[in-house]
């Protein structure tokens, strides 16, 4: 429990401060724990952002698994998976900007970003292939639109961290474009 009180501290204050700017004792306080225990589960910085990270990670890969049902109809698919997606970051909007923006920027931890945007874009390109019916569509098809939708999705996610963006009408909008965007997978190249 302790363990958990002291991440969900070093969370907020990474999500509000950044990495450089956060310190062992201002998370500390956040944890209302001294110092010394703080260093005592983790040893250093680095380490507590490295368990934040994967504990987040953790958090949104199994949110974003709910939406990855390949029975469902492609529609209903394309919107489950943009509305858990975007309800993820609206309900832990602190989580997201440790995850994707103070991460991104501290070169130790962009791996972990990219290994996560990877694990995202391989289950969503794995979605379109299920759903796609257009003939010739190549693997390249299907990554470079899973690329397209979550960098869309990302984008659209950090307007919804800021709190500037309503889910319902993010939501609508992105499955509008993903919905038509995916009619175009594996079309003939030579008539575009």
């Amino acid at each position: 429990m302790r363990e958990q009180q002291m991440l969900d501290a070093a969370v907020r204050v990474f999500a509000d401060h950044g990495f450089r700017d956060t310190s062992m004792d201002a998370i500390a306080a956040e944890a209302e724990i001294s110092k010394p225990m703080l260093y005592l589960y983790y040893g250093s910085k680095e380490e507590l952002f490295g368990a934040c990270m994967s504990r987040e990670s953790g958090r949104f890969i199994e949110a974003m698994s709910v939406g990855f049902n390949p029975n469902l109809p492609q529609r209903e698919q394309a919107h489950t998976v943009v509305r858990e997606f975007l309800r993820y970051v609206h309900e832990n909007r602190r989580s997201w900007r440790v995850l994707y923006r103070v991460a991104i920027g501290t070169a130790a931890f962009t791996s972990r970003v990219t290994d996560s945007r990877r694990r995202i874009t391989e289950m969503v390109a794995e979605l379109i292939r299920a759903g796609t019916t257009v003939q010739g569509a190549s693997d390249l098809d299907f990554e470079l639109t899973a690329l397209a939708i979550v960098g869309a999705t990302e984008a659209v996610a950090d307007r919804i961290a800021e709190g500037d963006v309503d889910l319902d009408a993010a939501t609508d909008l992105l499955v509008g474009i993903v919905w038509r965007g995916l009619k175009g997978v594996g079309t003939n190249r030579a008539t575009a």
